[in-house]
C-alpha cells in the first residue's frame, strides 16, 4: 500500500462551539489543567485555573466574575467560555472575554480576550475559530473595538489574531514578565 503524500495528512479542525463552563465538564476542566501543568505551558484565558485544586471552586469563581455585583473590585467583569468539539463533546480550549479593560494592566497589555488550546490539540485551527466566535460574543455585548495581545515570537497566536482582523498597534516590553507583547486592536463590524 502506498503512503499518502504529506499534504493529504493535514489534520483539519472539527466544528467547535463556545459554552459557559458547567459542572458537567468538571472532569474535563481538571484534565485540561493537568495537561497544561504537565507540559509547563501557559494557561492564558483560563481565569486562574492553574491555582484551583477543584473544578467546583473555579466554576464558582468564574460565575462571580460574570456579575458586576459579585466580581472582585480589582478585576474586570468577564465571561469565561470553554471550546467544545461537537463531534465528541471534548473540551479543546478556553477563552475569556473581559467586558471592559478599564484597568491599569488590562488596558496596557492584557486586553479584552485571552485564550489557550490544549497542547495536544494545537495546530488544528481551534484558536482561530475560538477567537472568531468570541469576537461575535463581544459584539453582542456592545463592544466596538477589542484589544488582544500575544507574546512576541508566538507566531501561532499572532497568525490567529491577524486572521481575525487584528491590527498591530504597538509592541510593549513588560519588565515584570521579561517579555515583549504585541498589542492588536480589532474593529467589530
Amino acid at each position: 500500500m502506498q503512503a499518502l503524500p504529506a499534504k493529504a495528512m493535514v489534520i483539519t479542525m472539527s466544528e467547535i462551539r463556545l459554552k459557559i463552563p458547567t459542572a458537567e465538564y468538571a472532569e474535563q476542566i481538571m484534565a485540561y489543567r493537568k495537561e497544561f501543568l504537565d507540559n509547563n505551558s501557559e494557561m492564558d484565558g483560563c481565569n486562574g485555573l492553574h491555582k484551583c485544586e477543584c473544578a467546583e471552586d473555579w466554576l464558582e469563581k468564574i460565575e462571580k466574575m460574570r456579575i458586576p455585583e459579585t466580581c472582585p473590585k480589582n478585576i474586570s467583569t468577564a465571561t469565561q467560555y470553554i471550546a467544545v468539539r461537537e463531534s465528541d463533546d471534548k473540551l479543546v480550549g478556553m477563552i475569556d472575554l473581559r467586558h471592559h479593560i478599564d484597568h491599569p494592566i488590562l488596558s496596557f497589555f492584557g486586553g479584552h480576550i485571552g485564550y489557550s488550546v490544549l497542547p495536544s490539540e494545537r495546530r488544528k485551527g481551534y484558536a482561530k475559530e475560538m477567537l472568531r466566535q468570541c469576537l461575535e460574543k463581544a459584539k453582542e455585548r456592545g463592544l466596538h473595538y477589542v484589544m488582544v495581545t500575544c507574546v512576541q515570537g508566538n507566531l501561532g497566536s499572532e497568525k490567529t489574531i491577524l486572521a481575525n482582523g487584528g491590527v498591530l498597534q504597538r509592541e510593549t516590553f513588560v519588565p515584570e514578565r521579561d517579555e515583549t507583547l504585541k498589542v492588536f486592536w480589532m474593529e467589530l463590524q
